[in-house]
């Protein structure tokens, strides 16, 4: 069934159920879908959680968390579908008739939301009860729930702010570090990526808990190479000081390839100034990706005594990338323009490499953004207000709030998630 139609029925106070042709279909009530949640009919359970999932309806998202623990697999994972459904910025509109023959289902995939990033959230609020919910589901003994519950977890958890995260980070430490010693590794690197989401590191965050911060570190062992470059990622998203060591000796240990690259990031993401002798020195690698990111990692240092060499190094690249790493030293530790940087944000390759830059850049260099948030192309306004949500830089809202009435809607619903997002820093 069409969502508009769905949404539209939900208004007035009533379904339709979509098993049977419109013309003879019963009808169910908003309150009634929401009683059956509790009914005692696994079928009559799943029914009701199908219809909110469909309707994206936000205040059916406490009463359906009840189902993310449900005796039921395919109740469970119905609820955890409409759980991450109800929260997404493009709800998936999971049947689709083409004229009357041919019904195609798309299915909401919690992984799938979570490998998209936390712009794939719209701007509601997640309740805590639907987020503690989420990570009892993880512990299921059903392989296939648990996994969902865990990424849907991941997230929907990325969404709290100010003191509902600290709250959020504190309540849910030792149970995400317990997924990093599950036997099977498909949980192990599942468990990795959500706690690089969630405890990737903001600006008014606490200090990373150790029993978080040093299950990450442990991992750094494990058999599973995917596992392993995981953990990396995690320890550089979360700037977790008390890994660089492990992760110097893991570099210098693998010296080339994915590993050595996903332990050389971590260390520059970090940006911890005792790492710069060992960046510094990965600048004349052999390996334009180790030059890369050892230029990164001192940028963000910001130790000048190593731009000449910095530069030297970059200026004998000849790719795009390379370019825009020269023009985020220069940005960023020169007042350089930034319109370089926004530049790349229309080209395919780079955009994913500007837009992180440009999160750098929002705190140091916030004034400078203000005429790209007015820029003709409205693909450049749509990625600048997304920018400064991720930023996450209480200054930039007044910026972000300018773009909520835009003209066109895609950036007008950017600038709602921003917004929203950076009010979230003061709750």
């Amino acid at each position: 069934m069409n969502r508009r139609l769905i949404g539209a029925l939900l208004v007035s106070g009533c379904f339709i159920v979509p098993a049977v042709p419109a013309s003879s279909a019963p009808q169910i009530t908003f309150e009634d879908a929401s009683r059956d949640l509790a009914s005692g009919d696994p079928a009559v359970r799943l029914r009701a959680a199908r219809l909110l999932k469909d309707a994206g309806y936000p205040e059916a998202a406490v009463p359906l968390a009840k189902l993310v623990t449900d005796p039921q697999d395919d109740v469970q994972l119905e609820a955890i579908a409409a759980e991450v459904n109800i929260f997404l910025a493009e709800p998936v509109v999971s049947r689709k008739r083409f004229g009357f023959v041919i019904e195609v289902r798309a299915q909401v995939l919690a992984e799938s939301a979570f490998s998209a990033g936390p712009l794939a959230l719209g701007p509601r609020p997640v309740p805590v009860e639907v987020l503690s919910a989420l990570r009892a589901g993880a512990h299921d003994e059903n392989p296939r729930v648990g996994l969902e519950s865990l990424y849907a977890f991941g997230a929907l958890a990325a969404q709290a702010g100010g003191a509902r995260r600290r709250d959020l980070l504190s309540a849910s430490g030792a149970d995400l570090a317990a997924f990093v010693g599950a036997p099977d590794p498909a949980v192990r690197y599942a468990g990795l990526r959500v706690i690089g989401r969630v405890w990737a590191r903001r600006p008014s965050d606490p200090p990373v808990d150790s029993i978080v911060g040093d299950a990450v570190i442990a991992a750094l062992n494990d058999r599973d190479r995917a596992v392993t470059v995981a953990a990396m990622q995690a320890l550089g998203a979360m700037r977790y000081e008390r890994a660089i060591q492990a992760l110097d000796n893991l570099f210098r240990y693998y010296g080339k390839g994915d590993r050595a690259e996903a332990a050389l990031d971590a260390v520059a993401r970090i940006a911890h100034p005792g790492s710069a002798p060992l960046l510094a020195a990965e600048l004349t690698s052999k390996s334009a990706p180790i030059r890369g990111i050892a230029a990164e990692g001192l940028i963000r240092i910001g130790d000048r005594a190593q731009m000449t060499a910095v530069e030297t190094a970059l200026g004998t690249e000849r790719n795009a990338g390379a370019a825009l790493v020269k023009d985020f030293a220069a940005a960023l530790l020169s007042g350089a323009p930034i319109e370089p940087i926004v530049s790349a944000l229309t080209k395919p390759r780079l955009r994913d490499q500007a837009k992180a830059y440009l999160v750098d850049l929002v705190g140091p260099r916030l004034s400078a953004f203000s005429v790209y948030a007015q820029d003709p192309d409205a693909a450049i306004r749509r990625d600048i207000a997304d920018v400064l949500g991720l930023a996450e830089d209480l200054a930039a809202l007044s910026l972000a709030e300018s773009l909520l009435t835009d003209r066109d809607q895609q950036v007008a619903k950017a600038a709602e998630r921003a917004v929203a997002r950076l009010r979230a820093t003061t709750m």
